[in-house]
């Protein structure tokens, strides 16, 4: 049984001592702390982009009119650290003591739904003539949880509405059982943009001090893919490989095909024999260690920037989709590699027969 608690407010206008901006308390091993969790939001004013989705919870939690949650979205978007910073919020200080949370890495299967959960949201703070203030489950990638979990879960929630609210945070919203999708109100977290990554790297890069040139900032953003997570984890991986943060030190750490290599591919692909280009990309994954896969990906890219007909182009990235899904199953290199050539030997021959 959870320990009983002091109730606190739901209005959130209790103070809330905290660091700096996008700071987490550290310890005396703050500098080789995941620079992820070190710079993760403390409050809702901080949390980068979907200021619409923020401020509508923000709005809620001031009203005390806080309903479940499902949040939503790619990894990488906000949505764990919008609902902590709700929490820290709601009961500040007594932040640890009034939410359950439970990631991946637990056990949720039906006994925790029906035990561990179930007696956190029947536990009751001793309230002392307060107002007793509701406490949070936080379920994160609850697309994980089986579905028998799910379905015990919808009795648990509607039993203990009144004392307890349920943020549900996933991945793939499909995953989700419709009964509890209906008993939470759905907040999607869309990709972050490019400029509000490249405003959070930039506070970054001025807190700890790095040497980041224009070039290597560019590329940390577009090898994020509006994952803010991935976007810090790659700046701080550069860093420790190298102290000067550039555009070759950006994608020699990734491991990423860089855009000039990607050129020079895609031009041995479009005018170079099958055998040339076969040696000649071979020979280019040898000495820089890329992945087919990565190859495939930023060539597809590569080929919604030249002009062509628009039947070679859907022929094309239909060849390309395929050679990049069966690479997904760990098909031989090579084979690939061959495939992908011949998919532009024959783009090749029918743009020649369009142009004629």
């Amino acid at each position: 049984m959870v320990e009983a608690t002091a109730p606190m407010e739901i209005d959130g206008d209790a103070p809330l001592a905290r660091p700096n901006k996008g700071k987490a308390a550290l310890g005396s091993d703050g500098k080789s702390a995941p620079w992820v969790e070190k710079y993760r939001p403390q409050s809702l004013a901080d949390v980068a982009a979907h200021r619409d989705i923020v401020d509508t919870i923000d709005r809620l939690t001031n009203e005390n009119r806080l309903p479940h949650l499902l949040l939503y979205g790619p990894p990488g978007t906000g949505k764990t650290s919008t609902i902590l910073a709700v929490a820290r919020k709601l009961y500040g200080a007594q932040y640890h003591n009034m939410i359950l949370e439970l990631n991946a890495s637990d056990d949720r299967g039906i006994d925790v739904v029906r035990q561990q959960i179930q007696d956190f949201a029947s536990a009751r703070s001793l309230s002392f003539g307060a107002k007793s203030s509701v406490k949070l489950v936080l379920l994160d990638e609850a697309d994980a949880m089986t579905k028998d979990a799910q379905f015990a879960l919808r009795r648990v929630i509607e039993k203990h509405t009144k004392s307890t609210r349920f943020a549900l945070i996933c991945n793939h919203v499909n995953k989700i059982i419709p009964a509890l999708q209906s008993r939470c109100t759905r907040f999607r977290f869309a990709p972050l943009d490019a400029s509000h990554i490249r405003e959070r790297l930039e506070y970054v890069i001025k807190a700890e001090g790095l040497d980041v040139v224009e070039s290597g900032l560019t590329a940390l953003v577009r090898l994020s893919n509006g994952d803010m997570r991935k976007a810090l984890n790659i700046l701080q991986s550069t860093h420790m490989a190298s102290q000067h943060v550039t555009e070759e030190a950006v994608y020699l750490c990734t491991g990423n095909p860089m855009p000039k290599d990607i050129e020079q591919i895609a031009y041995w692909l479009l005018n170079e024999s099958y055998t040339a280009s076969f040696r000649y990309i071979s020979d280019i994954k040898m000495k820089k260690g890329l992945a087919l896969v990565d190859i495939v990906r930023e060539v597809t890219m590569f080929v919604f920037k030249i002009q062509m007909p628009s039947d070679v182009r859907v022929k094309l990235i239909n060849d390309l989709a395929d050679i990049e899904y069966r690479l997904s199953f760990a098909c031989n290199d090579k084979l690939q590699l061959g495939s992908l050539i011949s998919t532009f030997t024959n783009a090749r021959s029918a743009l020649v027969a369009a142009a004629q």
